[in-house]
């Protein structure tokens, strides 16, 4: 998670895209089309692991246009082949 996080600070498309779960990845995120972020943070509320799954409870926080965000989402990761893959998250 952390990793993906800093992924996004740093714009790395490729990088995101790569550790998305095949099943559930888009083709493209288009990071540089939209406004950017200035990223401020991330917390880790949770984390559980069964086996090759995984959630991740997290709050990043960032601000677009002057104005505070925050992202509260619960993540679901799977390992194959020894590497974690995002699949999705609820954001809340």
């Amino acid at each position: 998670m952390r990793s993906r996080y800093s992924a996004y600070v740093l714009g790395l498309e490729d990088y995101l895209l790569a550790t998305w779960h095949a099943t559930t990845r888009p083709a493209a995120l288009n990071l540089g089309a939209e406004t950017k972020p200035k990223w401020l943070g991330l917390e880790i509320k949770a984390s559980a692991e069964n086996g090759d799954s995984a959630t991740v409870e997290f709050v990043a926080r960032c601000r677009i246009g002057g104005r505070a965000q925050r992202m509260h989402e619960l993540s679901r990761f799977l390992r194959e082949d020894g590497r974690w893959f995002y699949v999705d998250g609820v954001i809340d």
